[in-house]
């Protein structure tokens, strides 16, 4: 390779590209590792975790997903000095009941098992991290998942759309959609939002719209 090749291929613009598996979103000290070693330093905590379970399986929504995920607090908890897990007060415990029941019935099935990002955030971890102050994550309503396999947005964002078109009223659901395959799902009022199309995102009206153009032409 010449000297002058050589230079215009490192002068080449780089595409961007996004990450697309449950593995890119997961922060340091938040993987399984960093759970065991968080619920090992304190055995006062041992108790509250294993109550936790056992009302999530109680109430018949234990094995939508792993259940330590949904400890995990946020992405940023290492810059806002909190913890990477920490279990909801009592009273919020029931919050998370119909958002994991609207996961289990309406959104596995369409889109495969999902990694939980972020669960419960306490108010000061919530406002540190750039959540809204009415967000429902700090009533343990909210979650913050990614698909576990790899997956298109575009088609990530189809199946959500549908889901929510056809499902959404009856759990109260609302969706939230970021940059990528990370996305926000409750169980606290029907609602949708996301980013704009200029930040790479695309509300669910296009999203549908698109997905029929294309069976259109398929046919």
């Amino acid at each position: 390779m010449s000297l002058v090749t050589a230079m215009l291929l490192a002068m080449a613009p780089v595409a961007p590209t996004l990450p697309d598996t449950a593995a890119d979103y997961i922060e340091p000290g938040q993987d399984f590792a960093g759970y065991n070693a968080w619920r090992a330093n304190n055995p006062a905590r041992q108790a509250e975790i294993d109550a936790y379970f056992s009302y999530l399986d109680t109430s018949g929504v234990g094995d939508v997903v792993p259940k330590w995920q949904l400890l995990r607090t946020a992405s940023s908890w290492r810059e806002c000095n909190q913890p990477p897990y920490e279990v909801p007060p009592r009273q919020n415990w029931d919050g998370i009941v119909n958002t994991l029941r609207y996961l289990g019935e309406a959104v596995k099935p369409a889109v495969g098992e999902m990694e939980v990002l972020s669960g419960y955030r306490n108010p000061y971890l919530n406002s540190c991290a750039g959540g809204s102050a009415r967000s429902v994550h700090r009533t343990n309503i909210a979650l913050d998942v990614v698909p576990r396999y790899p997956f298109d947005r575009n088609e990530l964002m189809s199946r959500l759309c549908t889901i929510h078109a056809r499902y959404g009223r009856r759990y109260d659901a609302g969706f939230g959609f970021y940059v990528g395959i990370r996305f926000h799902v409750d169980a606290w009022k029907y609602r949708i939002w996301g980013v704009t199309e200029e930040e790479g995102g695309r509300q669910c009206g296009i999203a549908l719209q698109r997905r029929e153009a294309a069976r259109i032409d398929q046919f």
